[in-house]
């Protein structure tokens, strides 16, 4: 029967994304994404580096391009790929279909400036609709480049395509 629910539940949150899809994003005036997340969803990279030192360290997603994943990620982050891609979507509920609705979460992309980003607002929008309640988005105003990885923050490099 819970076999069922999750199937249900990634059935209908599937359905909502590909209608977001088609619509239009909501836009503000001057023509800058509406961010879905609160601000206390955001998670500063110095905060995310001392949980990944600890021991109760959360999910770490990268809905960036591969390209990107294989040069650094954020330490022990797995790859969902570009979630303004149908393709990226399906690989992030994948990457979460087995746990708990209370799992803490941390969604990051880089490729650009966060107001910009393709990536970081479908993604969240699918967690969201897929019933995760502890998301947070890692806070990378400029690029992944310039918010951890030249201040030193943890990274693992890819050598083979993930």
């Amino acid at each position: 029967m819970e076999k069922l629910q999750r199937r249900r539940t990634f059935l209908l949150a599937t359905a909502r994304t590909a209608a977001a899809a088609i619509l239009a994003p909501r836009l503000r005036a001057d023509d800058v994404p509406v961010d879905p997340w609160s601000k206390s969803e955001l998670m500063e990279p110095g905060r995310l580096a001392k949980l990944l030192n600890s021991s109760g360290e959360p999910k770490v997603i990268c809905v960036a391009f591969p390209v990107l994943y294989r040069q650094r990620h954020v330490l022990r982050a797995v790859l969902a790929g570009p979630t303004s891609k149908p393709e990226g979507l399906t690989a992030l509920r994948e990457a979460v279909q087995d746990l708990p609705r209370s799992s803490e979460i941390v969604i990051y992309c880089g490729c650009c400036p966060m107001q910009k980003c393709p990536n970081i607002r479908p993604a969240y929008q699918t967690l969201k609709d897929l019933g995760f309640t502890r998301i947070r988005v890692l806070e990378l105003p400029t690029n992944f480049h310039t918010d951890w990885v030249a201040k030193g923050y943890p990274v693992a490099e890819s050598t083979h395509a993930e």
